[in-house]
């Protein structure tokens, strides 16, 4: 491989030639950039030095597999869902949801009144949220499930979504709109529904 200053490649450039080589250097230049920033996110979640360490070489150990499969545009927003996903997977698969919810609460100790309760809460709210987005989103018209899946689970800027779809800014807008609204409205019915069973 001829030598050269990967540290002056773009982070999709060095995915490209990854998925093109399979040469394990350019991951290893990616680690070295968000190696820190993996780490923080999973001590968010982990709350445990040992632990947050040992999911962010999971993580970089799943990039070798996962940047051969996926056509990445924009590499730093997927890996912050790919992390977010991989924390909450492991929560889930040890039975940790208390844990995380303990977590998100100690996050707001001391700063107001009721405030452990709120981030409980809170938590428990994202934890139905997150299980009834996926079948919200599959009930949206298809242009307004484009611009949300974009938008919300991509990171995408508007900009980026208009560019991606070839709708206006305008269309954009006001897809992410509607859809946000009647996902909205379905989360809400199905929480009445949960209520009512």
């Amino acid at each position: 491989m001829v030598k050269e200053n990967l540290k002056l490649i773009a982070d999709e450039d060095l995915v490209q030639r990854y998925r093109n080589s399979h040469e394990t250097v350019y991951i290893g230049e990616l680690y070295q950039r968000y190696t820190h920033l993996v780490y923080g996110v999973c001590m968010k979640y982990f709350r445990n030095e040992a632990e947050a360490e040992d999911a962010t070489m999971q993580i970089f150990e799943k990039l070798i597999m996962e940047l051969k499969k996926h056509h990445i545009t924009a590499f730093k927003p997927w890996l912050h869902i790919v992390v977010k996903n991989f924390c909450m997977m492991e929560f889930r698969k040890q039975g940790n949801t208390a844990k995380l919810h303990n977590n998100l609460k100690n996050e707001a100790k001391g700063s107001v009144e009721n405030t452990e309760e709120d981030r409980l809460k809170e938590a428990q709210e994202k934890e139905f949220v997150l299980k009834h987005l996926k079948e919200g989103i599959d009930e949206l018209k298809p242009e307004q499930r484009e611009c949300i899946e974009l938008f919300y689970l991509k990171e995408c800027s508007y900009q980026e979504v208009s560019r991606i779809t070839g709708y206006d800014m305008k269309e954009v807008k006001s897809y992410i709109q509607n859809g946000k609204r009647n996902l909205k409205n379905y989360i809400t019915r199905r929480d009445e529904q949960t209520k009512n069973e």
